[in-house]
């Protein structure tokens, strides 16, 4: 049984879909420290001039939980988001079947950073067609920290091997792994060039420009 896990974020990028593909059960690690300004409230799409930031804005204090923080809703950041998309997406070539997806996702009421995350990777995996068990890790409490609690979660869920994130390799504590008979894999992946408007070809944005810009069948070659 392979188990990966990773930190809830908001309309990923393609290897963060390869590592759900790759896996048998993937966890969302909801009950870690908030790491500001990293992928967990925005992620890049493309312009005509450069990449941009879709941010979500939110309350924040230090030592919270990535499922404890809130979003601030006083900001209009939903209906700017669909606007920049708009903007950006509407001469795309699958403009008119990805935009009323996300328009969904959007238009929904949320309250807390971690619901627009799974709503919106959950609005991914369901256009692609990916079935897999997921779950958070918060359902479990979980002891220990860093790579123990890698290894606590793979024993709760019956995980013989653990698929990790090459950004990893410099911290994971390996001998953890090999005592509790816990095969370590390390993801290797390295997204190829597709079509994208505006020019030069831009690696590693939001799994959305990929999805305005090629069929289903291009982006589950793509991310696989």
């Amino acid at each position: 049984m392979k188990i990966s896990i990773h930190q809830p974020q908001y309309i990923p990028w393609a290897g963060y879909f390869n590592k759900i593909i790759r896996s048998d059960i993937f966890v969302f690690l909801d009950d870690v420290q908030y790491k500001k300004n990293e992928w967990q409230n925005r992620n890049r799409i493309k312009s005509i001039s450069g990449t941009l930031w879709l941010t979500v804005p939110v309350y924040y204090k230090f030592g919270q939980k990535i499922n404890e923080v809130k979003i601030d809703n006083k900001i209009f950041w939903q209906k700017n988001h669909l606007k920049t998309i708009d903007l950006n997406y509407r001469k795309s070539q699958y403009f008119n079947k990805i935009y009323p997806l996300v328009e969904n996702v959007l238009n929904k009421e949320y309250n807390y950073l971690i619901d627009i995350n799974i709503a919106s990777i959950n609005m991914v995996l369901k256009y692609l067609g990916i079935k897999r068990k997921i779950v958070k890790s918060s359902e479990y409490k979980v002891e220990g920290e860093k790579s123990c609690r890698l290894v606590n979660i793979c024993k709760i869920l019956g995980g013989d091997i653990y698929l990790s994130g090459q950004g990893a390799r410099d911290y994971i504590d390996e001998k953890e792994f090999i005592k509790n008979n816990i095969k370590l894999e390390f993801q290797e992946y390295k997204i190829i060039e597709y079509p994208q408007l505006f020019g030069k070809f831009v690696p590693n944005l939001s799994i959305l420009d990929m999805m305005f810009n090629c069929s289903k069948e291009q982006t589950l070659k793509i991310i696989s």
